[in-house]
């Protein structure tokens, strides 16, 4: 495997990772796989990293915070509520786009944490969650949205967006954001057309 692009060593490590994890699942990936990939000695990887937990955590903490900073500007914005949820899961969809190996990583192998890390993931991914919940909750209030329970409605559109990184590609006919838009069109108002 060849890291590109990139001339910091430890970026190199973490963009390996992030592909092997990608690939193999963070339990298969050994450091002797990873000191394969970059064709280093295995013990000379301790130079840049502490561990194989530590490189699952800065994967991890590091999508966390595009995720973040792509939506807040949008929810703390003057949008309707239902142009911001479209701007929202379409924010969404482009940074899944533009981090697949991470975003894989992120979504299936953040269990395989260590205590205290697993358990601060798991806080910000619910802090991640309140923000698009508030959302869904405003649409509610404002009747915007069936009430079909916000817990149900916010867990459906993002386990919609999540799952779309085993499917994208980026040679494909569809740019992120007319995915984001074609999910949040689906999602927001359904197939059934109006009689």
């Amino acid at each position: 495997m060849e890291v590109k692009g990139k001339t910091d060593r430890k970026t190199q490590v973490i963009e390996a990772a992030e592909a092997l994890f990608s690939d193999k699942g963070f339990l298969a990936t050994s450091m002797r796989d990873l000191a394969e990939a970059l064709e280093l000695e295995a013990a000379s990887l301790y130079t840049h990293i502490s561990s194989k937990d530590e490189l699952l955590f800065l994967i991890a903490d590091r999508c966390a915070n595009e995720f973040f900073e792509a939506i807040n500007p949008i929810y703390k914005s003057n949008l309707n509520t239902e142009a911001k949820l479209t701007a929202m899961i379409v924010a969404h969809m482009e940074v899944i786009a533009r981090n697949l190996p991470a975003s894989a990583v992120f979504f299936n192998e953040w269990k395989h944490l260590a205590e205290p890390r697993k358990s601060e993931y798991a806080q910000r991914r619910d802090d991640y969650e309140a923000i698009f919940r508030s959302v869904v909750r405003k649409g509610f209030e404002e009747n915007l949205f069936y009430n079909y329970d916000e817990g149900f409605s916010t867990r459906t559109i993002l386990a919609a967006l999540n799952w779309t990184h085993t499917w994208y590609k980026p040679d494909g006919e569809l740019k992120p954001e007319e995915i984001g838009e074609r999910l949040a069109k689906i999602l927001l108002t359904g197939l059934i057309r109006n009689m």
